[in-house]
């Protein structure tokens, strides 16, 4: 029923922070560093080898994504690939471009990362997917602002023992506060920390989307478009075996 999370290792949790871009038109990402820090403390926490990096290029990201795929999982339980960034349906920003969100995740099926084959390959990602806002219903919090532009088709992978959480619907905004971070990462840090050793993973990302949909709620009054609006995140697994994460 469960994931062996047993090894020599928990395993890689590499987080792509991208807070300035190439083009002065794209606006730089204030508060994504908060999200950086605390996915870094939540992941540690659970014995995660942290490697977080910042404003790369799209071929720098593609280039370090080719070398871990290569390297040796056997000895690692899992593996965790973070992007917080700008995005538009089925695409998301590098420092100085845009690319396809599948990149992300396809140096590591089975065919491509054979030492990882069978074990959970986790991918959480950041990103608006599109310019919709929602109405939802009517709360007040702090000022916030979205992630992203428009575009493209998201084509859905079918590799087994992947889940994709998105932290937004396809077509939809995702916010973030400048002095917190964003609204998913800021629930998915709360509920791992209280609920990562107790709950199977699955679990956790229900409350997620649950504490995102309900606590939080733009507040920009002076830009009626981007005013009282909600969130919801996206949840695609392909997991075979229920994930529960312990503490080191």
């Amino acid at each position: 029923m469960y994931y062996k999370m047993d090894h020599e290792r928990r395993g890689l949790a590499l987080i792509f922070n991208h807070e300035f871009f190439e083009d002065d038109a794209i606006n730089s990402r204030t508060g994504t560093n908060v999200d950086c820090e605390n996915l870094a403390s939540t992941l540690k926490s659970f014995g995660f080898e942290v490697r977080h990096f910042h404003d790369l290029t799209y071929q720098c990201i593609s280039n370090y994504l080719g070398e871990v795929a290569k390297m040796d999982h056997s000895q690692h339980d899992c593996l965790v690939v973070v992007v917080l960034s700008h995005g538009d349906l089925g695409e998301l920003y590098a420092h100085d471009r845009k690319y396809n969100a599948e990149s992300i995740w396809s140096s590591f099926t089975s065919s491509n990362c054979p030492s990882l084959e069978g074990k959970p390959r986790l991918f959480f990602i950041q990103a608006c997917r599109g310019d919709q806002t929602d109405e939802g219903i009517k709360l007040q919090y702090c000022r916030s602002e979205p992630d992203g532009h428009p575009n493209l088709v998201f084509r859905i992978p079918t590799h087994r023992d992947f889940l994709i959480a998105y932290s937004t619907i396809p077509g939809f905004y995702s916010w973030r506060n400048k002095k917190q971070g964003s609204w998913f990462v800021q629930a998915l840090c709360s509920e791992l920390d209280v609920y990562g050793d107790r709950q199977d993973l699955l679990t956790i990302l229900t409350f997620v989307c649950q504490r995102v949909a309900i606590d939080f709620e733009s507040y920009s009054p002076e830009r009626a478009n981007f005013h009282q609006k909600k969130q919801i995140p996206a949840v695609t697994t392909m997991l075979t075996r229920l994930v529960k994460f312990a503490r080191v």
